[in-house]
C-alpha cells in the first residue's frame, strides 16, 4: 500500500532568491517574506489533513515544513536526500556572475544540456536519481487516505518528481520551476502517479531558484 495524496513543496523565499544568488546547498534561512509565505502556505495545506511530514534538512526547508508542524502536531522527518542539487563553488554566484565567469558552463544549463554544477557538485540527472527514491520511501507503506506532505526545493523538486514519475529526461523542460512555497500534488492512479496540481498554492508568481527553467 502507499500514500493516497502526495504534496512536494518547495520552501519559501530567501534572501539569496531575493538576490538571484545560486543558492545549491549553501544553508541559507528564509527572510521575513518567506517566513510569511510559509505559514500562509502551511495552513492551506494543513487544510489537507496530512498524515506524515518529510523535508529536507537544509534550513529553508526545514524551517518551512516547521510551519506545517506547528499546525498539525505532525513530527518532521528529514531526509539529506531532499536537499537542493550541490553546486560546490557555485554558491553565492548570481546568475549573471556564472556567466560571466562561466559562459560556457552557462550556455550548457540554458540549452539544457549535462553540466556538473561547480568544480565537484551535482548534475541535474544525479539530483533526480537520488531524489526520486525520497519520494519512493515517503510514500511506502502508507494508505488510501493518507496525505504525505515533503518539504524542499525548487530544482530538485523539478527533476525528481520527473524521473518518478517515468517521464523521459527529454520532456523534464517542459515542467516549469515552482514558485516559493508552491507545490506539486500527485496522485496514484491506474498506471502509476500522476501529477493533479503543479505549481500550485496562489496566482502564478516569479520564479526566483537555481532552476534555469524558469
Amino acid at each position: 500500500m502507499t500514500a493516497g495524496r502526495l504534496i512536494v513543496w518547495r520552501h519559501g523565499r530567501t534572501e539569496w532568491n531575493l538576490q538571484d544568488k545560486i543558492q545549491g546547498q549553501a544553508d541559507i534561512p528564509l527572510d521575513d517574506v518567506g517566513i510569511a509565505q510559509a505559514r500562509a502556505a502551511a495552513a492551506r495545506l494543513a487544510s489537507l489533513a496530512p498524515t506524515r511530514l518529510f523535508s529536507s534538512d537544509l534550513q529553508r526547508a526545514a524551517a518551512t515544513a516547521g510551519e506545517l508542524a506547528s499546525l498539525t502536531g505532525l513530527k518532521v522527518e528529514y531526509d539529506e536526500a531532499l536537499r537542493e542539487i550541490n553546486v560546490d563553488d557555485w554558491a553565492g554566484m548570481t546568475m549573471d556572475e556564472l556567466a560571466a565567469i562561466h559562459p560556457e558552463a552557462a550556455a550548457r544549463i540554458r540549452s539544457g544540456e549535462p553540466q556538473r554544477r561547480g568544480t565537484a557538485g551535482e548534475t541535474v540527472e544525479e539530483v533526480a536519481e537520488r531524489f526520486a527514491p525520497a519520494l519512493a520511501r515517503a510514500i511506502e507503506h502508507g494508505e488510501p487516505s493518507d496525505t504525505v506532505v515533503v518539504a524542499t526545493h525548487g530544482l530538485a523538486a523539478r527533476v525528481g518528481i520527473c524521473l518518478f514519475l517515468g517521464i523521459p529526461k527529454a520532456h523534464w523542460p517542459a515542467f516549469g520551476g515552482l514558485s516559493n512555497c508552491n507545490w506539486v500534488s500527485l496522485l496514484p492512479g491506474r498506471h502509476g502517479w500522476r501529477i493533479e496540481e503543479w505549481n500550485a498554492g496562489s496566482l502564478p508568481e516569479p520564479v526566483m531558484s537555481d532552476d534555469q527553467q524558469r
